[in-house]
C-alpha cells in the first residue's frame, strides 16, 4: 500500500508559514537530495492556502506528479491541471493509497494535515526543523487536534542546522 506522508519544513516553535503565509525563512541546504526526495512521490496533497500561495509563485502544477487540491471554494474548471476535492474524501485517498504508484507527499498545510491525521490517513510525520523561530504563524498542527502517537524512524542533522526528523505514525 501507498504511504501518506506529511513532509513539511517546520520553524523551531513549530509554525510551517509566518503570520501571512510567507516562507521566505525557510533555507535550501545544499546537502540535502531534493531531487531524490522528489522521486519518491508521484501524488501530492495540498490544502487551498498552499496552492493559492504555489499558483501565485507560477507553480500550478509540479512535473511528473498528480496534484489533488482540497478547497470548497476552488473550482475545477478554473484549474484543470489539478485535481479539486471539495471534501476530505476519505474514500478517494483510500482508493489512491491502494492504487499503484509511489507514495503520496502531503505538503500542506496544517488544518489538511489534521484531519487526515484524525482520520487514520497519515502514515510518517517528516519534519525539516530550521533553525529558526518565528513567534506566529500557520502552526504544524493547528488546534483543536487529538494525540497522534509517533515513533522516530530517522534523524539526520546538516551543517546549517536544519535537523530532518521522520516518524511513523503509531496505530
Amino acid at each position: 500500500m501507498r504511504r501518506i506522508r506529511y513532509a513539511v519544513a517546520a520553524s523551531l516553535d513549530g509554525y510551517i508559514a509566518g503570520p501571512k503565509g510567507e516562507a521566505e525563512w525557510i533555507i535550501l541546504d545544499p546537502e540535502i537530495d531534493f531531487g531524490k526526495m522528489f522521486k519518491e512521490f508521484d501524488t501530492v496533497l495540498l490544502g487551498r492556502r498552499t496552492f493559492e500561495v504555489m499558483a501565485q509563485a507560477g507553480n500550478r502544477s509540479l512535473p511528473g506528479m498528480r496534484i489533488f487540491v482540497f478547497s470548497r471554494t476552488l473550482r475545477q474548471r478554473d484549474y484543470p491541471e489539478v485535481t479539486i476535492l471539495a471534501d476530505r474524501s476519505e474514500q478517494r485517498l483510500a482508493a489512491l493509497r491502494s492504487g499503484s504508484g509511489k507514495d503520496i507527499w502531503l505538503m500542506g498545510g496544517g488544518k489538511l494535515f489534521r484531519s487526515l491525521l484524525e482520520a487514520g490517513l497519515v502514515d510518517t510525520v517528516e519534519v525539516s526543523v530550521v533553525p529558526v523561530l518565528l513567534g506566529a504563524g500557520v502552526p504544524l498542527l493547528p488546534p483543536p487536534a487529538g494525540e497522534a502517537k509517533l515513533e522516530l524512524i530517522r534523524h539526520t542533522a546538516y551543517g546549517t542546522g536544519i535537523v530532518c526528523l521522520q516518524y511513523a505514525v503509531k496505530s
